[in-house]
């Protein structure tokens, strides 16, 4: 069974960065799609960033130009670089895969997670 282990999360102030990893048990980057989601209290889980084996992305409006989403197939992990951190980034992020980035992108949100997560705390 493939487990996900997300890390980098942490305490920033506004405006800071903060590099999240996801980290797959098994190496499945051949053909799967990997997303970013993110959880706040009161909020519905929403999809971040996406990229498939071949380095495709996308990006959710709300953090296009801040977040990149990158791959290491070698380390079997799967990046995501924020910067200019704002408040409303508090939350808790998890990733998942999917063999299909059309279906991660679209019904990914719905999925259960398969990690712990990592919080995300941006201070004002």
């Amino acid at each position: 069974q493939v487990q996900l282990q997300e890390s980098g999360g942490g305490l920033v102030q506004e405006g800071e960065s903060l590099r999240l990893t996801c980290t797959i048990s098994r190496n499945i980057f051949i053909s799967d799609a990997v997303g970013w989601f993110r959880e706040a209290p009161g909020k519905q889980r929403e999809l971040l960033a996406a990229i498939t084996s071949g380095g495709r992305t996308r990006y959710a409006d709300s953090v296009k130009g801040r977040f990149t989403i990158s791959r290491d197939s070698a380390k079997d992990t799967v990046t995501l670089q924020m910067n200019a951190l704002k408040p409303e980034d508090t939350a808790v992020y998890y990733c998942n895969i999917d063999a299909s980035m059309d279906r991660l992108v679209r019904y990914g949100h719905e999925y259960d997670y398969r990690g712990h997560g990592t919080q995300v705390t941006v201070s004002s």
